[in-house]
């Protein structure tokens, strides 16, 4: 009786095992590297119930600056990636890393600086022209200094204006843009910011938008296919389900929905 009984207790330890194993693998969710823009302006808090209600998958968030995210794709630690460095995705699908990437929502950078202006960039025509304007006065300015895709816009700009942002006015602090804002406010610098995470910030303190509408601070954000050659153990199914929706007109009515403070923060490329 006793062995009769092991064998039973064995038995319903294996079913049990078994269906915990059934449940695992029946979990619907996909992991999303994303950018730290998206996650804090309160984007995804919106849009994923949305999405999780249609399909009824999971999509659970790692929010890191782009060049993380990129990494994290390219060792293949996420399903999906949602960006906003468009010169990097056509490079991660050039490199066999992806095999799609499409447009699916933009916005805008703006400069952000004390409310007294002392490089007074609120007069610059052009945004090198704001730039140059700061490097002249030395004023203090905030880098992220991440690899973000609001980083690498930042060094482009930087670039583009002739201008070589080093010395003690210029500090690289290796943080996401909250963090970054934070420090801007509490040194006076000048910073940039994706204008979602400008919005949606809480410490201003003496920070003013000063410098926005100039071509060239246009901000794009970019959703890629993982390639499933690359990277075989994804769940390609479901992160093309995501991919799809963000592109479908529900998707893209969801995402021109999202407002903050009554401000619409992204636009989605269907319109």
């Amino acid at each position: 009786m006793q062995h009769k009984a092991r064998i039973a207790l064995t038995a319903i330890g294996i079913l049990g095992l078994s269906m915990a194993a059934q449940a695992q693998d029946g979990e619907q969710y996909i992991t999303l590297a994303s950018t730290t823009s998206t996650e804090a302006s309160g984007l995804f808090d919106s849009i994923i119930p949305k999405f999780t209600g249609k399909t009824g998958i999971e999509v659970r968030v790692v929010a890191v600056g782009t060049g993380q995210a990129f990494e994290i794709a390219r060792r293949g630690d996420a399903d999906s990636l949602l960006v906003h460095d468009t010169v990097g995705e056509e490079a991660f699908v050039a490199e066999g890393y992806g095999t799609e990437r499409a447009d699916v929502m933009y916005n805008d950078f703006v400069i952000i600086g004390p409310d007294g202006d002392p490089a007074g960039i609120a007069d610059a025509d052009t945004i090198a022209e704001a730039l140059q304007l700061i490097a002249e006065a030395q004023a203090p300015f905030a880098s992220r200094g991440d690899d973000s895709g609001t980083n690498r816009a930042e060094l482009r700009l930087w670039e583009a204006a002739g201008v070589e942002a080093d010395g003690e006015w210029y500090r690289e602090l290796g943080s996401g843009m909250g963090p970054t804002l934070n420090t801007a406010a509490g040194m006076d610098a000048y910073v940039m910011s994706d204008r979602a995470t400008w919005v949606a910030f809480e410490n201003p303190q003496n920070l003013e938008l000063l410098f926005e509408g100039d071509e060239a601070l246009f901000n794009q954000y970019g959703s890629l296919v993982i390639s499933e050659e690359r990277h075989p153990h994804l769940k390609h199914d479901l992160a093309g389900q995501w991919h799809q929706w963000l592109l479908s007109e529900e998707g893209q009515q969801a995402i021109g929905d999202f407002t903050v403070n009554g401000q619409q923060l992204f636009f989605p490329n269907a319109e």
